[in-house]
């Protein structure tokens, strides 16, 4: 057998000495991240390792959305609403500052949203702010949206990273160094390794923690090797399923398995033949066994979905019997749709549940006559070329936004959906003052993708994380990517 450090033979498993943890300050923290986010600003970029660094820390919301999935008061103190949902009117935190010394106000909040409204914007979310009649600041500490028409989710939706309040001065540098109102600042950021943050001297409630370092770690074996060295404090949605084990036995260690709003799915590019024949989407969708998948991809842990809508949110219905895995059937609809030999490609993001379930995606796509090509890409290449060119025929890929049903009805969105029937729904579902009956078209919509095999709909992921023994305040939850810091204290 060959030499192997210590970490390698931790990683695999070997018996190996434990390690001497090394006495890091308790004000101090290192949190574990598989992806390095490509920018640090969540306002003009859509990757959720944004998020995981900024959201809370450095950047802040008007509101703040719990591990409940409850929007409560951050930089608003309150809001009230209209009762046709049309107008709501926030009252904003008085006396506070950005890091640049800059007072934080409604002339603030209202550059933030007309700015991620604004033409040049790349929000994700932009067809949100778009959808803001007016936005005025009526004094100092007041805010009045009025909007096109209701949102009835739009406390949770401000409360999501793509909301989050920019200095105006300071706002197109923040990609590099943010500048916000939250209890942390940028202090460095060492590419390809990791960003640290310091505790901001002027934050209205002092952190316990004073400096927190994220670093990248993208490999599962490495994952596990950094956790058992003690060089990670904790790693929340990390890939240790197959190794949980030995950290739930190790009293070391806390181990959480969190809920999610996340949809892990294939999508598909409806705009390449033939993916815009519904026969052949549901071909694809009934060749793939869920629970397989979800075996390979989430060892074990996800709970399999039929449509965008996971179990848990509201208005959630089960969908899994409309395209259920049915080789049989999938043969006989492409051979319905006139489609002999199928060559597609999938394109893999670097994410561990992506390359390890494409493996299998493949080999059951062949059972039914279906050549598929396995392309694996870097997140960079991902956001660039999928999601931001739809150069591809499918990928498989986690939407993580808890409220994102709206994203088939949006014209231009990477997937290519276009259906009338949905859009019409969508917006009586929008401005149903009736939560009853908005349930109700929740569930209409969620059947309507479902039918329409809108992508290949696979599971519901459970987050794992990892962390040392005496770290208080973990989310028990993620409805979003968020690692709120300041939450944070060791016991």
């Amino acid at each position: 057998m060959p030499f192997l450090n210590r970490r390698a033979a931790l990683a695999l498993g070997l018996a190996a000495p434990l390690p001497l943890w090394a006495q890091r300050p308790r004000d101090t923290l290192v949190v574990g991240m598989t992806l390095e986010p490509p920018g640090l600003d969540p306002t003009v970029g859509a990757a959720s390792a944004i998020a995981e660094v900024v959201l809370y820390n450095v950047l802040e919301t008007l509101t703040k959305i719990g591990p409940d999935g409850q929007a409560r008061p951050l930089l608003a103190d309150s809001w009230e609403i209209s009762a046709d949902q049309k107008t709501y009117r926030f009252k904003l935190k008085r006396g506070l500052r950005f890091h640049n010394g800059e007072a934080f106000n409604a002339a603030a909040v209202k550059f933030s949203f007309e700015r991620a409204a604004s033409e040049a914007s790349t929000n994700k979310d932009k067809r949100l702010f778009a959808g803001f009649a007016s936005v005025v600041a009526a004094d100092e500490a007041t805010l009045q949206i009025t909007l096109k028409s209701p949102e009835p989710d739009l406390p949770f939706l401000l409360g999501q990273a793509s909301a989050c309040i920019v200095e105006p001065r300071s706002a197109q540098g923040n990609a590099q160094m943010p500048v916000g109102t939250g209890p942390y600042q940028f202090e460095a950021w060492s590419r390809g390794a990791s960003l640290t943050l310091k505790a901001w001297p002027q934050y209205r409630s002092p952190a316990a923690i004073k400096r927190v370092q994220f670093r990248f770690i993208s490999e599962p074996a490495a994952q596990v090797a950094s956790l058992l060295a003690g060089d990670i404090d904790t790693f929340p949605r990390v890939a240790v399923a197959r190794s949980l084990a030995q950290f739930r036995s190790d009293a070391r260690f806390q181990v959480i398995v969190s809920g999610s709003r996340a949809k892990t799915l294939i999508a598909i590019n409806h705009q390449r033949k033939p993916l815009g024949d519904v026969r052949v989407r549901r071909a694809l969708a009934a060749a793939i066994d869920r629970k397989a998948v979800i075996a390979a991809a989430a060892d074990g842990f996800g709970v399999p979905i039929g449509s965008h809508y996971v179990p848990g949110a509201p208005g959630y219905v089960d969908t899994t019997a409309i395209n259920p895995f049915d080789p049989p059937r999938a043969r006989a609809l492409l051979k319905e749709a006139g489609v002999g030999a199928l060559n597609l490609t999938l394109k893999l993001p670097p994410v561990p549940y992506a390359r390890q379930g494409g493996e299998l995606v493949k080999a059951q796509l062949a059972q039914v006559g279906v050549n598929l090509k396995l392309e694996n890409i870097e997140w960079a290449q991902w956001m660039a070329s999928v999601y931001g060119q739809r150069n591809y025929e499918l990928t498989l890929i986690s939407h993580v936004e808890p409220l994102d049903l709206g994203n088939y009805a949006k014209t231009g969105y990477y997937w290519g959906y276009q259906n009338p029937e949905f859009n019409k729904l969508f917006e009586k579902l929008r401005e149903s003052p009736r939560e009853a009956e908005r349930l109700q078209m929740l569930g209409d919509a969620q059947r309507l993708l479902a039918q329409d095999a809108a992508a290949i709909y696979l599971y519901q992921p459970q987050w794992l994380t990892v962390a040392k023994k005496g770290l208080k305040g973990l989310w028990a939850d993620m409805p979003i990517f968020a690692n709120d810091i300041a939450a944070l204290s060791w016991s």
